[in-house]
Formats: C-alpha cells, sequence, structure tokens
C-alpha cells in the first residue's frame, strides 16, 4: 500500500514531517552572522549544500517560524550585512550545535550559550567558530525567498572567499579524511546520524568505469532470487564480465552475496564461475 499525501490538503507541519523524514540525511550548515550594530547570532541549519565549485557556492535556507511567519534572526542579520561564515558541525560539538539553534532574543550571542569561540574571521566580519574542524567566510550573493508564509524558506547563496580546515582531519595529501572528520547528518525529528564506523560505505563510481550494466549480467545471476537490486548493481559495475559459464545454484549465490556485503566484488565474481 501507499500513502499519497496532496501537499496544498495538509498543513506546512505536516508537510514537514515527510520532507524532513524522507529526505536525510542532510549536512549541517552552523551559520555565523553579524547586524549592523555588531551583535553577533551563531545557529544551525540543515537544509544545506554545495551547488558549484566554480565560483565555490553554498546554500542554506532558514524558514520561517511556521507558529506565527517570523524570520529567523540570521536572515535578519544578513539582510543587514551580506555576509556569513559557515562552519561544519562533526560528532564532537553536535550539542553544542544543538544548543545554539534555541529562540534566544534577538542580540543574545550563541557562541556564549553554547560554549563556543570566536575566531576573527579575515575578510568577513562575522567570526567563526574556533571549535569547527572547517569553516567557510563567505559573501551573499543573493537571498531568494520561497514565500512568506509560516515553514516558507529563504534561499542565501553564499560566495565562498575563505576556507579554513583543522590540520587535526586532513590525511597524508592534506586533502579531508572523511572518518577523521566525522561529520554528523541531520534525520527526522530529533535523530542524527555521523559519519564514521559502521555507517560509512564506499562505491566505485561509474564515472571511473564504465560499468557493463544489470542488463548485461548473465540471466543466471540477474533473474537470481538471492541478489537485491544493489547486488547486482554491485556486479554490474565492471568493465567487463569474466568469460565463463555462470553457477545458478542457490547456495552459490548465497555465497557469493555475503562476498558482496564485504566488498568483494572480484571474489563475488570467482565464486559465481563454474
Amino acid at each position: 500500500m501507499i500513502k499519497t499525501i496532496d501537499t496544498s490538503l495538509v498543513t506546512p507541519a505536516e508537510s514537514i514531517q515527510y520532507l524532513q523524514n524522507a529526505v536525510a540525511p542532510r549536512p549541517i550548515a552552523l551559520v555565523s552572522t553579524i547586524d549592523k550594530q555588531g551583535n553577533v547570532n551563531l545557529s544551525p541549519f540543515s537544509f544545506y549544500n554545495v551547488f558549484s565549485s566554480n565560483p565555490p557556492i553554498l546554500v542554506f535556507s532558514p524558514s520561517r517560524r511556521v507558529r506565527d511567519t517570523t524570520s529567523k534572526h540570521t536572515i535578519q542579520n544578513i539582510e543587514e550585512v551580506r555576509e556569513c561564515v559557515i562552519n561544519s558541525v562533526s560528532y564532537d560539538i553536535v550539542h553544542q550545535s544543538s544548543l545554539s539553534s534555541t529562540e534566544y532574543d534577538k542580540g543574545v550571542n550563541e557562541f556564549h550559550k553554547a560554549g563556543f569561540t570566536e575566531i576573527k574571521s579575515l575578510k568577513v566580519k562575522p567570526p567563526r567558530v574556533k571549535e569547527s574542524k572547517v569553516s567557510f567566510e563567505c559573501k551573499v550573493r543573493d537571498l531568494i525567498s520561497m514565500g512568506d508564509g509560516g515553514g516558507a524558506g529563504t534561499l542565501v547563496v553564499c560566495e565562498v572567499l575563505m576556507i579554513h580546515v583543522d590540520e587535526s582531519v586532513l590525511n597524508e595529501r592534506g586533502l579531508i579524511d572523511t572518518k577523521k572528520i566525522d561529520l554528523v547528518g541531520r534525520m527526522g525529528e530529533s535523530w542524527y546520524t555521523h559519519s564514521n564506523g559502521d555507517s560509512l560505505f564506499e562505491i566505485p563510481k561509474p564515472l571511473v568505469t564504465k560499468g557493463v550494466g544489470v542488463d548485461a549480467l548473465p540471466v543466471e545471476i540477474r533473474t537470481s532470487n538471492i541478489f537485491t537490486g544493489n547486488d547486482l548493481a554491485m556486479l554490474g559495475n565492471v568493465e567487463f564480465l569474466p568469460e565463463s559459464n555462470f553457477n545458478d545454484d542457490e547456495s552459490i549465490h548465497h555465497k557469493a552475496k555475503e562476498l558482496l556485503k564485504n566488498g568483494d566484488v572480484a571474489g563475488a565474481w570467482q565464486s559465481l564461475m563454474k
């Protein structure tokens, strides 16, 4: 059974439940801004991603409060000073980041409330977060309003001017190590996930090699009741098929499936050959 929702017939609060639970995990932008009087604000947003590398563009979107349609202090500050710093959220600062989302009165510095340390930026006025592993100094190129009702977002299009990276998260090549940075992703409701341990897995990119595809797999394998779609995709992400007859024995397919589970595609193919 499929539950179908017409978004014109439900409230924004109902829509957001489906959106946030289905579109996840989402990266988190911990955004620092400043108003004309010099008051600093810090707040996390999970409607956030990278949209271009040339020029380097990040976009995040604060939404109007559903209960009264008022805008967030972040947007109010950016309307006055079109600059911000987007700080990454790793597992070791996730609770501090969450605390900074508290709706304190305007003018209250969430750096102090959440126990973060301000560092002076080089090219923009808002400070960056010392405890964050990566900070992006940005100028705001555009503000695109999605509406004026409760839950309506405003796209904040940011051009990255400076990138600051904590050397503790770099690998031997001087690049960011996914395991070391241990970024946090936002799920639905009060749930989070982080990119480390058993939750990390690799998939060879089809852009590197041209896989033969699932449709090219031998019929004994393609129609097997043992393999899932993911299993078949892993087997189909090879540049050429072995020249051999293939086993349709279920026990052999189970063995190959276990090898695929461990990422051993070559071993799986070897076991499937008669």
